[in-house]
């Protein structure tokens, strides 16, 4: 009976604790609004206890405790200088809002995930025969193209804004089982079963089908990469991993391919080169399929990974495939599905049928330096994004699970619930540091973006159609004004990149707006045109307040404002604007008058 009286009388404590909290807030935003109050009307005489920002995003902390977000105080304390008379409720420190239509709102919702899960983008591949599947993605940094090769043989490239830019299919009767881009040859190279095909993708017309078949191949072929050669112009070397456990070096030359295209143009498609006349080298490496094969150039080595549970991933230099010496071998339980290695962290990842993630220094092959635990399924495939250092593992029922490498904490959980039984498995995946974007690829290929890239894309928006004039940064409300040459003003939100508001033709039709200044308040903007008129504006609201009009003799070119400052008279409560025309005139414009026309003086 005591525990609970003790228990009521706390609860009782807290309530009217946090009753005094409200009331104290009420008359913090009372004070912060007469304030905004007489600063617009030019009444406020800054002293040391004034309210800004920090003052009042400390206060609000004092009061509920560092569990207010500064974001949820910024909006509040922005929305109440808009609007000083605004009904304030106290929730929306918290987070929440009344209404659920706040574009605002909505998107604070989903700021601490990393993928914007609700934002993603799925493509169809047109073009690919039925029931086919997307084998492999490759992105291809320096040219912003991305290549996808389905299991049935549809190669296709697309460019940044991801339409399609070429394609082409390959006849053969193997399945397409991995591709790559040849930096030097600047060609794709894709692999089947028993062939390797290197296509010209740049190629015109008809010859778009033109490809060459490299064949035969002692081993089914399941992974293919090619390896960086900046010191070699007209050659490339691939690497490739079997059936058979062989990891496989395959050279090839420009004069492979450029020597047989000149000698006929109609019997170029699908010719075919006997793989004896290629210089290869090849080992086995593993006692078991090679699953992923990968080059990494920062520690000059490739890397090779298997389902065998002794040679689970070797790594080690090119040299090692021409020689029998000892190679670096990390052992795993039921081996490992896939690998990648993070440059920042100096680690390689690695997953597989024991659902466990695991962190390897290059070096140390007898221990891990991490385990990752939380798959319920075998891991399919691992990728990094090294700006954030985050890690992002797919697991075969299509979980998706974001580590933070620094601090092998889990971020964020989503699975891909769409599609019929034909979706359900997901072959590929890479990371896309160029646009902040996961990419996967079954029998359709979606995109995943970063949160941070959602709001990027807001914050730097096509905002106008011609060039911008003016650009302005108000850091009280923190929002940022544009005027372009068509004489259009925009508001926008720094943090979100939406539009407040916008003012068409400000000074009269096709009269174009040169400059624009912000008072010290941030309650005011002017704005100065090509005919020579300043007009005054609430910034918060867009709405015009004074006008400086054009003089009856003026010309046009000679008045044409070049620069706008606003200053501060000695005079209590009045404010100036200091006008630069083309001509070499300064003006100084009092602002307080009822039409702002005082002409203080000229030069």
């Amino acid at each position: 009976m005591d525990i609970r009286k003790e228990k009521r009388l706390n609860m009782a404590l807290q309530m009217s604790n946090f009753k005094k909290a409200l009331n104290r807030f009420e008359k913090l935003v009372e004070q912060t609004a007469a304030q905004k109050r007489d600063e617009r009307a030019g009444l406020f005489i800054h002293k040391e206890d004034a309210i800004g920002y920090d003052k009042f995003y400390a206060s609000v902390q004092k009061l509920f405790g560092p569990d207010v977000k500064n974001q949820d105080v910024k909006r509040f304390y922005r929305k109440l200088c808009n609007n000083t008379d605004a009904s304030a409720d106290w929730c929306e420190i918290f987070g929440y809002f009344s209404s659920e239509e706040d574009p605002i709102a909505s998107q604070l919702d989903e700021e601490n995930l990393v993928f914007f899960v609700s934002r993603k983008r799925r493509i169809l591949i047109s073009g690919s025969r039925r029931r086919d599947v997307i084998k492999s993605i490759v992105k291809i940094p320096h040219l912003d193209l991305l290549i996808t090769a389905t299991q049935k043989g549809l190669i296709t490239v697309f460019n940044n804004q991801m339409r399609v830019q070429t394609s082409t299919n390959v006849t053969d009767t193997s399945w397409i089982t991995g591709c790559d881009y040849l930096l030097q040859l600047k060609r794709i190279v894709a692999t089947t079963e028993r062939t390797i095909i290197v296509w010209d993708y740049k190629a015109q017309g008809s010859s778009q089908e033109n490809y060459f078949v490299i064949k035969p191949m002692d081993h089914c072929l399941l992974c293919v990469c090619v390896v960086p050669l900046p010191d070699h112009l007209c050659r490339d070397d691939i690497l490739l991993g079997d059936d058979g456990g062989f990891v496989n070096r395959f050279t090839v030359n420009s004069d492979d391919f450029g020597i047989k295209q000149a000698k006929s143009k109609r019997k170029l498609q699908n010719q075919v080169l006997d793989s004896k006349n290629f210089k290869s080298v090849k080992r086995k490496l593993h006692n078991d399929w090679v699953m992923k094969i990968r080059y990494i150039s920062a520690l000059n080595c490739f890397g090779s990974c298997s389902l065998d549970s002794n040679h689970s991933l070797v790594l080690e230099s090119l040299k090692r495939l021409e020689d029998n010496l000892p190679v670096r071998e990390f052992s795993m339980p039921r081996g490992a599905n896939t690998f990648c290695y993070c440059v920042k962290a100096n680690v390689i990842v690695t997953g597989g049928d024991d659902k466990v993630i695991r962190l390897w220094h290059p070096n140390i092959s007898t221990k891990p330096v991490g385990k990752l635990v939380g798959h319920m399924f075998s891991i399919a495939e691992i990728v990094t994004n090294e700006k954030d250092q985050h890690v992002v593992s797919l697991s075969s029922a299509k979980v998706f699970r974001v580590w933070d490498i620094q601090t092998l904490s889990l971020l964020q959980v989503f699975h891909d619930s769409q599609g019929g039984p034909g979706d359900m498995q997901i072959y590929s995946m890479i990371y896309d540091a160029n646009h902040g974007m996961l990419i996967t690829g079954s029998s359709v290929m979606d995109m995943y973006p970063l949160t941070r890239m959602i709001q990027d894309t807001k914050q730097v928006p096509h905002t106008h159609e011609r060039e911008i004039n003016v650009m302005l940064y108000n850091k009280y409300f923190h929002q940022v004004l544009t005027i372009c040459s068509e004489s259009i003003i925009r508001v926008w939100e720094l943090e979100t990149g939406l539009q407040v508001y916008q003012i068409l033709e400000p000074h009269g039709f096709n009269t174009e707006v040169t400059s624009a200044a912000v008072d010290e308040s941030g309650f005011l903007f002017a704005t100065g045109a090509y005919n020579g008129t300043v007009r005054i504006w609430d910034f918060g609201s867009g709405q015009e307040m004074k006008v400086l009009p054009e003089g009856k003799d003026w010309k046009e070119d000679e008045h044409c404002l070049r620069r706008l400052i606003f200053l501060k008279a000695q005079e209590k409560h009045q404010q100036l604007v200091l006008a630069l025309e083309r001509n070499g005139t300064i003006k100084m414009i009092q602002v307080n008058d009822a039409i702002c026309s005082g002409l203080f003086g000229e030069d």
